[in-house]
């Protein structure tokens, strides 16, 4: 039973929207300003369950938390794909000519990029949160100054929409993790996705054996992600998501792998949300 949730922001965040969305029964949330505090809140216990945000369709992969996920020995028990709108918020009855600065984390910013070449006279400045801005916006009453964040949190902070979707691309979608300290108990018959983590030999065609068996054992390769390992320089870990029909195809795969590669590990294995 999940009844306390840590997200990286505060309500009206994205973060805070997935957990209104995953969820089937309401929990309540911690508000974290930084995804180093998301995971201290896990592994002190503070809460049971923690929601990260790993890769976005325009921006990419968000490294660090790959990282923080594998440091900690965290498990991914679920994921959510969630429509990413972003909206310019400010305090009621300004204009977008008004605004001089739009304080948003940076990858909201990369994300509205195209948007804000419109606007030359808006400096953009990199913050840790998109809705804890439009929150410090109502609290501090400050002209000149606009966010980038969700309608949800234009309604909790009572601010104008400026410019609606300013995304770059309109099909904007991020995805989530829900991660927790110990593996999920979800049923093998409901498991149709992992995340696993292995390096493989440094010559040639070791990864590409690898991704082989992947293959010949009926798993469908929807995620590969390298991470630089700190103390060997010039050698990567893979972090790699797949899916498939059976965990029988699965557990056949992981078997072999864990024999061919080097530091072998399942970071999760959930069942696939629906994009």
């Amino acid at each position: 039973m999940i009844n306390t949730v840590a997200i990286q922001g505060v309500i009206g965040s994205f973060h805070h929207i997935v957990s209104q969305q995953y969820f089937d029964e309401p929990v309540d949330v911690i508000e974290c300003l930084t995804f180093d505090r998301v995971v201290d809140s896990l592994i002190t216990r503070e809460c049971d369950a923690a929601i990260m945000a790993l890769e976005n369709s325009i921006a990419g992969s968000i490294i660090p938390n790959y990282a923080l996920i594998d440091k900690y020995a965290l498990h991914v028990v679920g994921e959510h794909y969630l429509d990413i709108q972003h909206n310019l918020l400010a305090l009621p009855g300004q204009n977008i000519k008004e605004i001089k600065e739009v304080y948003s984390h940076p990858m909201a910013l990369l994300q509205c990029k195209e948007f804000f070449k419109l606007h030359p006279h808006i400096k953009l400045v990199e913050d840790k949160d998109t809705a804890e801005v439009a929150q410090r916006i109502r609290k501090h009453e400050l002209k000149g100054i606009a966010a980038i964040a969700s309608v949800t949190a234009a309604e909790i902070f009572e601010l104008d929409i400026l410019a609606k979707s300013i995304q770059t691309i309109s099909h904007n979608e991020t995805r989530f993790v829900i991660v927790k300290r110990s593996n999920s108990e979800v049923d093998e018959t409901c498991i149709n996705k992992a995340s696993i983590k292995f390096e493989a030999d440094h010559k040639r065609g070791s990864l590409a054996a690898i991704l082989n068996v992947m293959s010949d054992c009926k798993l469908n390769l929807t995620k590969i992600q390298s991470l630089p390992i700190v103390e060997t320089p010039w050698k990567y870990a893979f972090f790699v998501d797949v899916t498939f029909e059976t965990y029988d195809d699965y557990k056949k795969a992981k078997s072999i792998i864990s024999i061919m590669a080097h530091g072998f590990k399942v970071l999760g294995e959930y069942k696939k949300a629906k994009v």
